[in-house]
């Protein structure tokens, strides 16, 4: 096959984002794609190799022949199947913001042809992909559903920073609209899924079983972050109890913690969301939500009492923040609750430095109005966010301003002899 050969489908990939660019990298390897974003400074990095999500190395960019990036929607019209891959997020209230969702499926619809298929991965509520998309597919392409065009789900199992579990190791759930679009989708991703798929028997199920991936997960997580709560209360290392519970067999090794992100963070709601819409008012769900989001909270209550413990007034402290994405050695900041931490720390009056060796420092400054310290100072305080390699080999005692100066672990990172308390 020569480099200037036509492979047959011609994929677009609409959103280039942790979700987008490795789907594209990894088509690539088999068919025409073109990568389609609407931000024309992501656009050019990538033509130029960058990728500030670090999940794809320049190599990887520049060297797959079969790739190609634009910010114009002309120049997916020739595709014969669209895969969207953009945000789900939520809005102030907590509620299912499908603007960027709808927009791109808009955009989409502007250019369907007959016979093209269009596959979501957005994580979404079930019933989103026919109730809300497809409607928009219809008016903006003028075609008839399963007529004219066809559509699937297979939901993105992405995990930012891993590169043990990476897309084509993990197992692909598939649908289609049809029973023969479901094996067309099936046989697309299975394609490239090294791990294999999973075809499912309708879109509607493949939606609820990605949406309750991540609630199962949080749930599990404000069940340890509970027992942090209480166990703080006893003065007692929650660490250490979960480490002895854990020798049974069937203990699951959650961890407390601050739940950030574009998933775990934020499905609950959307499942919660179309609960509500039906009659029935989630109750273990939201429970799970409500304790996770009380979380960063706790931290800055603890931190200001064990500075007073200390003999150390809140108001004119000065706090190091270790750690603003929201999971270790990765610089996705998406949802991240050290923000939150950051802005009640200053509202206690401390002067703050955040430090981040992953986070693109730009961005913050952009979204959250910090600006990342590259120089450590030293400080009356010293919280550990998250679990990034680069902390351990920090020097800690040289950024205590006394030695009265506290060390607070959210992760249980550090050891135990240099930290003054654990979640």
């Amino acid at each position: 096959m020569t480099q200037n050969q036509t492979i047959s489908p011609t994929i677009a990939i609409v959103g280039l984002g942790y979700v987008g660019l490795p789907l594209a990298l990894a088509f690539a390897k088999k068919y025409t794609v073109i990568g389609f974003d609407i931000n024309e400074t992501r656009v050019k990095d990538l033509q130029n190799g960058k990728d500030i999500t670090l999940e794809c190395t320049e190599a990887e960019i520049k060297n797959t022949k079969h790739l190609t990036f634009t910010s114009s929607l002309s120049s997916i019209k020739d595709a014969t199947i669209f895969i969207v891959t953009v945000p789900t997020p939520l809005d102030a209230d907590k509620r299912p913001n499908l603007k960027p969702l709808l927009e791109a499926t808009a955009m989409i619809g502007s250019v369907l042809k007959k016979e093209d298929v269009v596959i979501y991965e957005s994580t979404v509520y079930p019933g989103c992909t026919e109730e809300d998309c497809v409607p928009v597919l219809e008016k903006q392409s003028s075609l008839v559903f399963n007529k004219n065009f066809y559509v699937g789900y297979s939901p993105e199992r992405i995990n930012p920073g891993d590169k043990v579990h990476t897309l084509t190791t993990i197992k692909k759930l598939t649908a289609g609209s049809t029973p023969e679009i479901a094996d067309k989708v099936d046989a697309l991703y299975a394609s490239i899924i090294t791990a294999g798929t999973f075809k499912v028997s309708s879109i509607k199920v493949a939606e609820a079983a990605k949406s309750i991936e991540n609630a199962q997960r949080d749930i599990n997580i404000s069940f340890v972050n509970e027992l942090a709560l209480i166990f703080d209360r006893m003065n007692i290392d929650t660490h250490e109890v979960l480490e002895a519970a854990a020798t049974k067999w069937n203990f699951l090794p959650f961890k407390p913690g601050l739940v950030g992100g574009h998933c775990i963070g934020v499905d609950p709601y959307y499942l919660a969301s179309k609960a509500t819409s039906l009659g029935y008012h989630p109750q273990v769900i939201l429970s799970g939500r409500n304790v996770n989001d009380q979380m960063s909270n706790f931290v800055t209550e603890k931190l200001i009492q064990l500075l007073s413990g200390n003999g150390i007034n809140a108001k004119g402290a000065k706090a190091l923040i270790l750690g603003i994405s929201f999971k270790e050695n990765c610089p996705d900041i998406r949802n991240s609750k050290a923000f939150e931490i950051h802005a009640q720390l200053r509202a206690a009056g401390m002067e703050v430095d955040a430090f981040d060796p992953y986070a693109n420092a730009l961005e913050v400054k952009q979204k959250h109005a910090i600006d990342l310290v590259t120089a450590l100072g030293k400080y009356d305080v010293i919280v550990l966010v998250v679990a990034h390699d680069f902390f351990k080999s920090l020097d800690y005692t040289s950024l205590k301003r006394s030695d009265k100066t506290v060390i607070y672990d959210i992760k249980a990172f550090l050891d135990r002899s240099i930290v003054t308390a654990r979640l």
